[in-house]
């Protein structure tokens, strides 16, 4: 893990963020506001909407940047 990375949880799934892979698609924050927000830090609020919806989201990342693994 690269000093930048993080690992965000919610007891159900962890999202792994990989800045270096980010290709600023921004599909995460036009997707779901709500978890992924560039104005507040940390930017990933895990616990902002359902496992199901970030799975979604997380998903639609095309750089793979953004990944989870269920806990």
């Amino acid at each position: 893990m690269a000093s930048k990375d993080r690992d965000y949880s919610n007891g159900e799934i962890t999202v792994h963020w990989r800045p270096e892979k980010c290709i600023h698609a921004a599909k995460c924050v036009t997707t779901l506001p709500e978890v992924f927000n560039l104005r507040i830090r940390p930017w990933v609020n895990i616990d902002g909407a359902t496992t199901e919806k970030i799975i979604e989201a997380v998903n639609l990342c095309p750089s793979g940047a953004l990944t989870y693994s269920r806990n």
